[in-house]
């Protein structure tokens, strides 16, 4: 079945551009900035184009256009009016605007044109944290609500992905430090978001560190292993849906029998999963971060 989304009501376009559903219903009447279709019991639905349209439409407004001035646009004015602004002013917000009509149209040529942009004035760095980070955040709560598909987000997360990737390959040249510590890095069972992960043993490689990245749904005894290679260990791992918020302390805690007893060995921990757990009591060598960058910052 063909399940990709081409059209969306007036609550998707609220959700995917930020612009609540009564303004957008006043700009239709009041100024006649886009014309969805009906159904037979008056229900809006919206097509790409429109889209598209009021995307642009509120990054004008949002950089100080008013809408009044934005109706005397002709239409195909408005996006050359976003790129004379996006050219001077900040580039975030367009940036994020157009890789959303990159996943929304699958659209890989858009996606890498807009990244290849960023790369002319941002460290790779710098695109994460300011464009791919918010805008993977969004993403989740975009899904969680209906407004795109499993497909949509698949299509924006291997992107990104590939993009950790290639440039902790560019980093392979760089000969880890000396007699280091190893970072190890994984996932919990059943965990498979691992965007996070990868961009963190992005920054360590980039750092000199000497990183083993285990990926996905990793049980916890077989990381037993790595004590046999490794006298001097920092286990990092990001919980964006498991482990169970009831059960995350239980796990934590036998991480801590199980694995920390060495002095030298620690657990670095941090996602979304953490946010609604107290952690005043965490074992010994447990750290808790509430960001990747928080987390990069101590390395």
């Amino acid at each position: 079945m063909n399940n990709i989304k081409v059209n969306f009501s007036i609550k998707d376009l609220e959700n995917l551009t930020g612009i609540k559903a009564h303004t957008i219903r006043i700009w239709e009447k009041r100024y006649n900035l886009l014309e969805p279709n009906r159904t037979d019991t008056n229900i809006r639905s919206y097509n790409l184009n429109s889209f598209q349209k009021l995307l642009n439409i509120s990054y004008l407004n949002n950089n100080g256009l008013k809408i009044s001035k934005i109706a005397d646009l002709k239409e195909d004015e408005i996006p050359v009016k976003v790129r004379e602004i996006a050219s001077r002013a900040k580039v975030e917000d367009h940036a994020i605007n157009a890789l959303k009509m990159a996943m929304i149209n699958f659209d890989q040529v858009l996606f890498y044109s807009t990244y290849n942009n960023l790369l002319e004035n941002k460290t790779f760095s710098e695109i994460f944290y300011s464009v791919f980070l918010p805008l993977l955040n969004e993403i989740g709560l975009l899904w969680q609500t209906g407004t795109i598909t499993p497909a949509h987000e698949h299509f924006l997360s291997v992107h990104i992905k590939q993009k950790i990737l290639l440039n902790i390959e560019r980093l392979q040249i760089l000969e880890p430090r000396p007699a280091s510590k190893t970072f190890v890095l994984f996932l919990p069972e059943n965990e498979i978001h691992d965007i996070g992960l990868l961009f963190i043993n992005y920054q360590l490689r980039s750092k000199g560190y000497h990183t083993i990245f285990l990926g996905e749904s990793v049980p916890m005894q077989s990381l037993t292993d790595l004590h046999e290679f490794f006298d001097d260990i920092t286990f990092i791992s990001y919980f964006t849906v498991y482990p169970e918020t009831n059960d995350i302390k239980t796990y934590i805690d036998e991480f801590s029998d199980l694995l920390l007893k060495k002095g030298n060995t620690n657990f670095l921990v941090l996602g979304k999963k953490l946010a609604d757990v107290n952690f005043t009591d965490a074992p010994k060598n447990v750290q808790i971060f509430n960001s990747i960058e928080n987390l990069v910052k101590t390395l």
